[in-house]
């Protein structure tokens, strides 16, 4: 991999759960995200994937400093951002720039489409001169499909994937290196989907943008990434090249997941491996030892209750170059699958 532009090392959000009303003591705390590590080269896109409430949309957070993170770093071109504030953290967040879930939320409603795109400016007045911003929102308008002419409307005036490429534009204000997507894509129609996946697609060439793409639909994941890590319950378990986590998984749960895609061909249909997980996810407040998919995996044995599986290429793979040569958190990732019965 080129060189890396954000590089996340172990980090960790944990949230306090406490106790009483006056005195509130700590009792526990929920393990949102815990021990999460990767890197990110120069125009590369990296998709996170994983069930609701693996963690993902809270790393997201922490990278563009809206969660502050317990523990670990989150190192820009060498560059702590955990350990920065005041100017050298405004100066910094310039590069890294978010697009949120949501675009009936993420908006405004009181703003103007120009207002809401040409606030970054405000906050940052030395990246345009105000006489020039009006000029720059709505070439930003026009970049991301829009009429210029319509920079006086307000965000209830648009669709959802309108909303969605005015978030989009918001985000490119300030011509950022690295754009975090928290699944900017989920609220819409699958139509809109598609167009919206294309421009941003389009715009990483145009921008030389780097993105983390947080989703979690696999395919959506596989159309626009060039490596993906699989996340479950605060960590990740499995990270690779697209081809080789689609093509050659090797952690249970990447199997599992991907058993769960959707094929629109009957007859392929037919002859590939369903896996039905059983059991409920576990809490984040009170996680399995060891490895935390053993309740769910059928490979379990009592290695996985002791020991936590590091991140690492299979032994069996680390030698030689191959679909399987990537890190899986998992002891037993170098056996050949055996898909349990399903139900």
């Amino acid at each position: 991999m080129a060189e890396a532009i954000l590089e996340v090392r172990e980090l960790v959000k944990h949230y306090p759960l406490t106790q009483g009303l006056l005195f509130k003591k700590q009792v526990g705390a929920v393990k949102a995200v815990d021990g999460v590590s990767f890197a990110l080269a120069a125009g590369e896109t990296l998709g996170i994937v994983g069930e609701s409430g693996c963690g993902k949309s809270t790393v997201a957070k922490m990278l563009v400093n809206l969660e502050r993170p317990t523990a670990g770093q989150i190192m820009y071109k060498g560059e702590d951002l955990t350990r920065m504030s005041g100017r050298a953290l405004k100066a910094v967040r310039r590069n890294i720039q978010m697009v949120f879930q949501d675009p009936y939320t993420s908006l405004n409603p009181r703003m103007t489409v120009g207002d809401i795109i040409g606030e970054p400016y405000e906050i940052h007045p030395e990246v345009a001169p105000k006489g020039d911003r009006r000029r720059k929102v709505q070439d930003l308008l026009d970049v991301v499909g829009l009429n210029p002419e319509y920079i006086n409307r307000y965000p209830h005036q648009f669709s959802g994937g309108q909303r969605q490429r005015i978030g989009i534009a918001r985000g490119l204000a300030l011509r950022p290196q690295i754009i975090v997507a928290d699944e900017p894509v989920s609220a819409l129609d699958v139509s809109v989907q598609a167009q919206v996946v294309n421009l941003l697609d389009r715009l990483q060439s145009e921008f030389s943008l780097s993105y983390v793409f947080i989703a979690h639909d696999l395919s959506i994941v596989r159309h626009i990434s060039d490596r993906v890590g699989v996340m479950y319950l605060g960590r990740i378990v499995e990270i690779g090249r697209d081809e080789q986590i689609y093509d050659h998984p090797t952690h249970p749960y990447t199997q599992a997941l991907l058993s769960a895609v959707p094929v629109p061909d009957p007859s392929a249909r037919k002859h590939r491996e369903r896996i039905i997980l059983t059991g409920d996810v576990p809490s984040p407040a009170n996680p399995p030892s060891g490895c935390r998919f053993r309740t769910r995996c059928w490979k379990a044995r009592e290695r996985c209750a002791q020991e936590v599986p590091l991140l690492a290429v299979p032994a069996e793979f680390r030698h030689v170059e191959g679909p399987a040569h990537h890190p899986s958190a998992c002891h037993f990732a170098e056996e050949k699958r055996v898909v349990p019965p399903a139900g």
